[in-house]
């Protein structure tokens, strides 16, 4: 999560695991080098308002800097369109923010089929 931007503990991320395992609707994939994780997924099966059917939202999805460009990343956007796939979602979303930064995973998102069609809000509450 530290790579996304979120630095966060071991032991609060395990427990954010802990909850979101046990809700069938939500899955995780990563990708392994060695003992390593290289890059992570996290995402949700969804009801759509707008359209019939089921999307997924792709709520984390993170390639270590000193792994990208190395095919990483699109082999778990591929693992996470399989998933989307399997479970009958007629699309998948996501959210990747407005930062300088963002840049060139925005260019990999839309190298990798993905367009960008609206601007996220968000609003924390107390």
């Amino acid at each position: 999560m530290g790579d996304l931007g979120y630095p966060t503990t071991f032991e609060k991320l395990m427990k954010r695991f802990e909850v979101i395992e046990k809700h069938e609707d939500y899955k995780a994939l990563v990708a392994v080098e060695g003992n390593n994780v290289v890059g992570f997924a996290g995402m949700c099966k969804a009801l759509a308002f707008e359209f019939d059917g089921i999307y997924v939202r792709l709520l984390a999805f993170v390639v270590k800097s000193n792994q990208r460009e190395k095919g990483v990343g699109k082999m778990l956007l591929n693992a996470c369109e399989q998933w989307a796939i399997e479970i009958g979602a007629k699309t998948i979303t996501l959210n990747s923010g407005n930062r300088e930064e963002r840049e060139v995973a925005h260019l990999f998102y839309k190298r990798n089929g993905f367009e960008g069609k609206s601007t996220g809000f968000i609003k924390k509450l107390n």
